[in-house]
């Protein structure tokens, strides 16, 4: 584990599909529960690992710790875990990558470093790889298929944080961030190599996080600012503009990203106040999302999985 200097704040951190039982295309998404990791209370840095049902609306219980207290992180799922990989605290940035079971409920275990240590980062999952975009310019990638270090495969159009992460069958997508952008970035999962500009967002916000349908890539609240309760969609059929399509129950930023293979979730966050909202919105239809549960502690800057 490495910590250096210079923390910088993160947004909503990503969406990666997730596993369950629910084929999407070749992809397994989420059917069982969303979780919810590390992040900052109104007064601390966390090490906690929420989980809250799919099947039926409802609050969040602890049911782990990371290896350390830590926000600005991103969030990765494979068909077996959920990672936790970089941010920081008010000493500075963490490396770490961070492994806890889907099967049972425990603690992380450290299971690799990505290149350099770094806050305010995104994440994406394809079926084989966990994937860390911006804080910076990188994209990093390290496998599920055994503990290791990550490596950096690419750069995004443009430098940011606290930008969202969304994932399609064959890409990574990383929208907006932080200097405030609209950009919707894409990257190959077939092959490392740079994003490239496919899209914007409605507006310009940073501090937003992510959700992923089998069909379209959703980036949700964020800070203009002020804080927006906007959700917007993009296609990942084709390279295209977002389009708002709803809205959250409060407006916010700093919110964690979890989808389910009918929903996505939006979690805890801050107006600035901070927040232990759990808000559903559905796939099927474009609509407004509900507020169905609350995490176990109110906190912004977590990370996103699924299982």
């Amino acid at each position: 584990m490495q910590i250096s200097g210079g923390v910088t704040l993160s947004g909503g951190v990503n969406l990666a599909p997730g596993s369950g039982g629910s084929s999407g295309g070749g992809r397994v998404l989420g059917t069982n529960y969303g979780y919810t990791s590390g992040g900052y209370t109104p007064s601390a840095h966390v090490n906690i690992i929420d989980k809250f049902p799919f099947s039926s609306d409802g609050n969040a219980t602890d049911v782990g710790d990371l290896t350390n207290t830590r926000s600005n992180l991103a969030g990765q799922s494979s068909a077996e875990s959920g990672y936790s990989s970089g941010g920081g605290w008010h000493n500075g940035n963490f490396n770490t990558i961070d492994k806890f079971p889907f099967s049972s409920d425990s603690n992380a275990a450290d299971v690799g470093d990505l290149p350099a240590a770094k806050g305010a980062v995104t994440g994406q999952s394809s079926t084989e790889n966990g994937y860390v975009a911006g804080g910076g310019g990188d994209i990093d990638k390290f496998p599920f298929s055994s503990d290791s270090n990550a490596t950096d495969v690419g750069d995004l159009t443009q430098s940011r944080y606290e930008a969202a992460g969304q994932s399609s069958i064959d890409s990574g997508y990383t929208s907006g961030g932080t200097p405030a952008a609209d950009i919707i970035d894409k990257f190959p999962f077939a092959s490392d190599g740079n994003a490239t500009d496919v899209g914007d967002l409605t507006q310009a916000r940073t501090a937003v996080s992510g959700q992923s349908s089998t069909d379209s890539g959703y980036t949700s609240g964020g800070n203009a600012p002020p804080a927006v309760n906007t959700i917007d969609k993009f296609p990942f059929s084709s390279d295209s503009n977002a389009t708002d399509v709803g809205d959250l129950t409060v407006a916010r930023f700093n919110t964690a990203g979890q989808s389910s293979s009918a929903s996505g979730y939006t979690s805890g966050g801050g107006t600035p106040a901070v927040l232990d909202v759990i808000d559903k919105f559905p796939f099927a239809s474009d609509g407004n999302a509900t507020d169905v549960g609350d995490l176990s502690a109110a906190r912004r800057w977590a990370a996103g999985q699924q299982y």
